[in-house]
């Protein structure tokens, strides 16, 4: 067999790969917890996973291309036009819309970093360009040296709030002075996949910023709070000119079903789905607090996650934790996250963490 002659796109050699969280890694004689990819821990409720089991009967058929329940039933639910909403696969399938919509080769995407790893991915994809905003000591995003960033190139911003992989969030009071001093050209796009677990003072009002600015989109998902991580369903709040361009660039029925129907039954059921998400804060105040009282700096975090900024010795820390059955999300030589789950597997790695500690110390 000869190589092939077929010509890919130059494109996708500056593509790096999505590196997902390993799945748990059992040890001998020791309970093995995924804490790598921030999934919610909690199963489906039972009046979710009894629409699931509805909805799975008909997946004979295709799908609601339109969207049309779940997209009435957000309008309704955050009190915005149905025309301002659109629908994907999960947010990151709706922010490869976003950049499909508005970035054309050799226009820029200004983001921070290190901050969701999709980022430098769906805008090579496209052919444009990733400008890289170092965060701060904080590990929280540098607004001003974002703004510093922007060019003539610039189409879109991606402010990601809580920032994955580091936890803290932006403010109401930085992000809107931040998009009063954005050109009105550029898209604002403000990624909240956690804003369900947002508790801080000041938190962002980012609908409140995408009524009073056409530039500014909201983008959201289903797969943390709501505990829908496999069913693949996010989506983005925009004014009619982007919302439209989203539409367009979305893959026709790839909102399932029953992706469909268990997010609709989600919010309609958020009350009861509101205790897990506040248990599992609870939980994150109390990781972060024992983690700070061994001696650990670990960021405020308002997501379901805590970053360890360990720079070269990430790779020691995650196989330690692995040894103790708990697979933990590295970032090369960055830092490791660690998503808040079990009380039993935060307890495993509150002990992990502080025997670390103390014997680099």
């Amino acid at each position: 067999m000869t190589d092939s002659d077929v010509r890919l796109r130059a494109a996708l050699d500056q593509v790096p790969s999505y590196i997902p969280g390993k799945p748990a890694a059992a040890q001998d004689g020791v309970t093995a917890y995924k804490v790598s990819s921030n999934e919610n821990p909690y199963p489906p409720l039972p009046s979710v996973l009894k629409v699931v089991q509805e909805a799975a009967a008909t997946i004979n058929r295709y799908p609601d291309m339109a969207v049309t329940e779940l997209t009435q039933a957000l309008a309704d639910s955050l009190e915005v036009p149905v025309e301002h909403i659109a629908t994907g696969t999960g947010s990151v399938g709706v922010l490869g819309q976003v950049i499909t919509a508005t970035c054309d080769p050799g226009d820029e995407v200004v983001y921070a970093w290190r901050s969701f790893e999709a980022y430098p991915i769906v805008t090579a994809l496209a052919g444009a360009t990733s400008v890289q905003v170092g965060l701060d000591e904080r590990a929280r995003h540098r607004l001003d040296a974002m703004r510093a960033a922007i060019t003539d190139r610039t189409k879109v911003v991606i402010v990601c709030t809580p920032n994955n992989p580091t936890g803290p969030m932006v403010t109401h009071t930085e992000l809107e002075r931040f998009v009063d001093a954005v050109p009105s050209r550029v898209l604002v796009v403000v990624d909240e996949a956690y804003v369900e677990f947002v508790t801080g003072d000041d938190a962002p009002r980012s609908l409140e910023l995408y009524r009073q600015r056409p530039n500014v989109m909201v983008l959201r998902t289903f797969s943390k709070a709501y505990g829908l991580a496999g069913l693949r369903v996010g989506y983005a709040v925009a004014h009619p000119p982007v919302a439209s361009a989203l539409r367009k660039t979305a893959t026709p029925f790839g909102v399932s079903s029953i992706a469909q129907a268990a997010a609709v039954a989600s919010l309609a059921a958020f009350d009861e789905l509101k205790e897990r998400v506040d248990a599992l804060v609870a939980e994150r105040t109390r990781v972060v607090g024992a983690l700070r009282g061994q001696g650990w700096a670990v960021p405020d975090s308002e997501a379901n996650f805590v970053w360890f900024p360990l720079g070269h010795r990430s790779g020691d820390f995650a196989a330690a934790a692995q040894q103790a059955g708990l697979t933990l999300r590295q970032y090369g030589n960055d830092g490791v996250r660690a998503t808040i789950g079990e009380r039993e597997a935060n307890d495993v790695l509150v002990r992990v963490a502080g025997e670390f500690l103390r014997s680099s110390t």
